[in-house]
């Protein structure tokens, strides 16, 4: 069994090219934090909101990351971060060719 860590808050910018420039040495850092499988990043310019999705190996896992995120977030001034696990259902997650272990 995977899950999914759905992840998003305010966020003014930036956005598209110039968040992968902010973000490139962030986004390889996240490839070491422990039982993470992937991740994929949101964005919306035009509501000021960004996040992620992510899959994770354990429950134990998202909860260590969001704590350690929640964490880093606030103190890049973010005021509230949403967020939820789920578990994912593999069978039907293929069926629909999600990227699932």
């Amino acid at each position: 069994m995977t899950y999914i860590l759905q992840v998003d808050f305010q966020h003014d910018g930036p956005f598209g090219d110039n968040m992968v420039a902010a973000f490139t040495e962030l986004a390889e850092s996240i490839n070491e934090e422990q039982g993470f499988i992937w991740k994929i990043w949101t964005e919306n310019e035009e509501t000021k909101e960004a996040g992620g999705i992510y899959l994770f190996e354990t429950e134990e896992d998202a909860e260590r990351y969001l704590a350690m995120h929640t964490d880093r977030l606030t103190g890049f001034g973010v005021p509230a971060v949403n967020a939820k696990i789920f578990k994912t259902n593999a069978v039907l997650s293929k069926l629909n060719r999600g990227p699932i272990r």
